[in-house]
């Protein structure tokens, strides 16, 4: 086992928060807490995670690798009352892991020695292996390839009849401790986000689905304001004892028309099996955005979606005339069949 390919020694975080209420402008706000210590950040906010490059840091604030981890955990919980789950080691892939296998307000740090990488990575089960999905864990597994370790010491050409020439390379070398990946910096992707609160935590699905009718009439008209299209819905569910669930879907198509959009968060709410759930929260949130005049949209012979396009942008100019809440009419747009 050698990371010989990468002879610098690197140091890369994948963070995870675990905040009571996820928003926009909070998950910006711990992104600045960490652009404090390093700014070589990729965020990657549909799982409120993040990439950090902490290999230039560490000279500069004169820590080893456990250490400045420390010192970020600790600002992010004094600044902003966040808990974080931090896995850090020399790749991507073993940063990735090692956050996965950390509980909330914890961290796992495997240092850039092979021994040390070695004995994290080899009792692995396979499916912990990153682009090893338990589809292909239960066909490495007809082979007696069971674990990260069985990866790495199976011959490459075997492994290469069983998975293919490319995914058989990319899992040997992962299963190695070799990931040459940089992180990538760049700012947030654009999101926006609606939340509806109940005044007591509420039982009925028909309450649940007309708040989560209302924020996404909210987000179609913000969108539509700004001139901009969404590629996927996440919805936040928030319980009566401050867990959380969370979903994502992308559209059929980007687009910020109402009905396209709760036909999505529909389907989103359905897969909760929120039945007898008692829910504080339901949050929606709008990512991946681009301008409007991106948008490809298909069109048909069936005259009902223009009738609504027309509806929408009729509600639209009330709402501009008069303020929110006047056309009230999430409702308006009739349920899929």
């Amino acid at each position: 086992m050698t990371s010989s390919r990468n002879p610098r020694p690197r140091a890369i975080l994948r963070i995870h928060f675990h905040p009571a209420e996820r928003t926009e402008e909070l998950y910006g706000q711990l992104l600045g807490v960490i652009d404090g210590i390093s700014s070589r950040v990729e965020p990657l906010p549909a799982d409120w995670s993040a990439y950090v490059d902490l290999t230039g840091a560490l000279t500069y604030w004169g820590r080893d690798l456990k250490g400045l981890v420390a010192v970020l955990r600790l600002r992010l919980l004094a600044l902003h009352g966040v808990q974080c789950s931090v896995g850090a080691g020399p790749t991507r892939s073993i940063a990735a892991m090692a956050a996965d296998a950390t509980p909330p307000g914890a961290a796992t740090v495997v240092r850039d020695d092979p021994y040390e990488i070695a004995a994290f990575l080899r009792t692995k089960p396979a499916s912990a292996l990153p682009g090893i999905g338990p589809k292909t864990a239960k066909t490495l597994a007809r082979y007696g390839i069971t674990s990260v370790g069985d990866i790495a010491d199976t011959p490459l050409p075997t492994l290469q009849r069983i998975l293919g020439t490319t995914v058989a390379r990319l899992a040997q070398d992962r299963a190695r401790g070799i990931d040459e990946r940089p992180v990538v910096p760049g700012a947030a992707p654009r999101t926006i986000s609606a939340s509806h609160r109940f005044d007591r935590d509420e039982l009925d699905p028909d309450q649940h689905h007309r708040a989560v009718l209302g924020l996404v009439q909210d987000l179609g008209g913000r969108l539509r304001t700004s001139r901009e299209i969404t590629q996927a819905l996440t919805l936040t569910v928030t319980y009566a004892d401050r867990t959380q669930t969370t979903r994502s879907r992308s559209l059929t198509e980007p687009t910020a028309h109402t009905p396209a959009l709760a036909a999505t968060a529909r389907a989103l709410l359905s897969g909760f099996g929120l039945q007898r759930a008692r829910v504080r929260t339901l949050s929606v949130r709008a990512e991946r955005l681009h301008p409007a005049e991106d948008t490809v949209h298909q069109l048909t012979l069936d005259d009902r979606d223009d009738k609504l396009r027309s509806l929408e942008t009729a509600l639209d100019k009330a709402v501009a005339r008069y303020g929110p809440g006047v056309a009230g009419a999430a409702s308006t747009f009739p349920r899929a069949g």
